[in-house]
Parts: structure tokens; C-alpha cells; sequence
């Protein structure tokens, strides 16, 4: 009997190590993930993101060369508007924000994308998942699936972020990012990615990417046949009401100032342009902060959040709301008529 007794107790330890065995803990695919990232040279992306911070889902086209160790290259394209595209470059240079529909960049000093959530980066995803002791990991049958905090500007909006990893090859598969009410506002959902593809250093080159060809400038002809739709914010602060609206024209263009009132008082200003007053192949010193909106990259400087958004220049000033209040604000600007 006491035989018996030993074997079994032999035969539920074998099981149980045979189980665990099989399992994926945490911490394995943290350390994989981390060696990945640490061996890997450079990666290549195709994804598509819906943004659905407003009142209509935004969809963006976009594509993403790392090279180790800060080389980076994303273009958003906004799927309903071939000339509303962004390229962000990082290079020796420093970082570089082009946006051709208004033949208009912006070079900063700062350390993008270090310590800022980017949903398409492979590192970024890596990062955040590091840097969160509380995050939560599960296993399905196709996928590793974490839930950690993001780090966003405004990120008591979207708070945290699930992330899909294919089991196999690690590659990311899926991001949602979601609100206090754990609903997924952002998704990008990958339909490509290498790692180690063979990249030449000048597809970080800024002047290759300025060059003619490279990023598409309307023209002159194409700039006079547009005309401005109004753009409105979908989500304002408690309290706050559209005050007053104009529409004025200037030497370039045209110009709507909207005043919102309330608790919290701030203006935005929206610039169509019927004539280039900037050259994209100079780009313009930010002295601010990058700010990412999603579906574009920011410039936070002296109570302004400035950002171009399909072919049109806008600017939210205010000197009571906060920078989270302002990037809200900002994110939820469509082109709607006000309520």
C-alpha cells in the first residue's frame, strides 16, 4: 500500500511537471521579448490604425523602418485623404516632423520615441511592457496578450493598452488602446512585419525625404481649388460652449477662430492655405514639446498646441486648460457641424 501511495504521489509530480513545462510564464516571454529586442537590428511594418476619439472613426494607413539603435521612419496616411500624410524621421539630426499637404516641417531636439507610448513601434510596446510592474498577461491560442498602462500626454483618457504578440515569432499582432471604461479607442492592427530586413541608412535621410518626388506637395493649382470646411472639437471640457465663430481671410488663406466659454476659456484656430507660406526643405525650430494626437505628432510651446490635420494648419490656445485637457481637446477635432 505505502508503495502504491509513492508511486502515485510520483506519477501527480510528473504531471505537474510535464504542465508546467508546457506553460508560458510572464516572466518567459518578457525575457524573450526583451532578447528580441536586444538582438534584433532593425524591423519593418504595415499597419492599419482607427482612431475613435470623436464622433466619427478615423482610418490611417501606416508604415514604420526601425533601424538600431534611434534610426526611425513612420508615414500616417489618412485613408480618405491621399494628400493628408505625415512622415516622422529620426536620425543624427535629431527629430523631424514633415507634413507636405501644407509644405511645412519641424525639427526637435528631444528623445522621441524614448519614454512616449507609440502603438505601431515594436520597441515602444516592448518598453511600456517593462516599465509596468502591475501588468496583467494571458495566454490564447494564437496569442501572448498584456494589459499595461501607457504613457501618453492626456493618458487619463486612454489609460492602458492591450497588446497581442504572435506566439510563434513574437511579432505584434494586435494593440487596442483603451479608455477608463476599458473600451478601445485606438486599434492598430498589423498586417505586415519583418525583423531584420535589410534597410539602407538613407531611408533616414531627411534631405533624401525632402527631396522632390519623395514627399508629395500640393501645388499651387490644387491649393486654390481647396475650401475650408470648419473643423469642430467633439469633446470639450465640462462647461465649456462655442462662444462666438469667424471666418476671416488672410494673405494664404483662409482662417476660422472659434472661442470657447466656460469654467475653461480657449480658442482654436483652423488655416486653410491657398499659398505655401513655408518651405518644407527648411524645417522650423521647435523649441516646445512633441505631443502624440494619434493621427498626427504636436508641437506643445507657451500655453499652444499646434498640429496640421488633413491639409490644414491648428492651433488650440488657452490658459486654463490643462496640457491633458488641451491634447483631449485636440484629438477629438473632426470636420462636423456644431451641436
Amino acid at each position: 500500500m505505502k508503495g502504491k501511495l509513492v508511486l502515485f504521489i510520483l506519477l501527480l509530480s510528473m504531471v505537474g511537471l510535464l504542465a508546467a513545462c508546457g506553460e508560458d510564464t510572464v516572466d518567459d516571454v518578457v525575457n524573450s521579448l526583451n532578447k528580441k529586442e536586444q538582438d534584433m537590428e532593425s524591423f519593418k511594418t504595415t499597419a492599419t490604425m482607427e482612431i475613435q476619439t470623436g464622433e466619427e472613426p478615423q482610418q490611417f494607413d501606416v508604415q514604420v523602418w526601425h533601424k538600431k539603435d534611434d534610426y526611425y521612419k513612420v508615414v500616417l496616411q489618412n485613408q480618405l485623404d491621399d494628400k493628408g500624410n505625415q512622415v516622422i524621421l529620426r536620425n543624427d539630426e535629431g527629430v523631424f516632423v514633415l507634413t507636405p499637404s501644407i509644405n511645412k516641417s519641424y525639427k526637435f531636439q528631444n528623445d522621441w520615441p524614448k519614454h512616449h507610448s507609440q502603438p505601431y513601434l515594436f520597441t515602444s510596446l516592448v518598453s511600456d511592457i517593462n516599465n509596468d510592474a502591475d501588468r496583467e498577461f494571458k495566454v490564447t491560442e494564437n496569442y501572448y496578450v498584456f494589459t499595461v498602462k501607457t504613457n501618453y500626454k492626456g493618458n487619463q483618457q486612454l489609460p492602458y493598452q492591450e497588446i497581442y504578440f504572435h506566439k510563434k515569432s513574437l511579432e505584434p499582432a494586435l494593440v487596442k488602446v483603451l479608455n477608463s471604461q476599458n473600451e478601445p479607442m485606438v486599434n492598430v492592427d498589423f498586417s505586415d512585419f519583418e525583423f531584420n530586413p535589410e534597410i539602407a541608412n538613407t531611408e533616414f535621410d531627411t534631405e533624401e525625404n525632402l527631396a522632390e518626388g519623395t514627399v508629395s506637395v500640393p501645388t499651387m493649382a490644387e491649393l486654390e481649388e481647396q475650401s475650408m470646411a470648419v473643423y469642430y472639437p467633439d469633446n470639450l471640457p465640462e462647461g465649456a460652449e462655442l462662444a462666438s465663430e469667424e471666418v476671416v481671410s488672410f494673405e494664404n488663406g483662409e482662417r476660422s477662430i472659434l472661442s470657447f466659454e466656460g469654467d475653461k476659456n480657449f480658442t482654436l484656430v483652423q488655416e486653410m492655405y491657398q499659398s505655401h507660406p513655408t518651405n518644407i526643405e527648411v524645417p522650423v525650430y521647435a523649441s516646445g514639446e512633441m505631443v502624440d494626437l494619434g493621427f498626427t505628432v504636436g508641437h506643445l510651446s507657451n500655453n499652444t498646441l499646434e498640429w496640421q490635420q488633413d491639409g490644414m494648419n491648428f492651433v488650440l490656445a488657452s490658459d486654463t486648460l490643462t496640457v491633458d485637457e488641451m491634447v483631449v481637446v485636440a484629438k477629438s477635432v473632426q470636420d462636423r457641424a456644431m451641436k
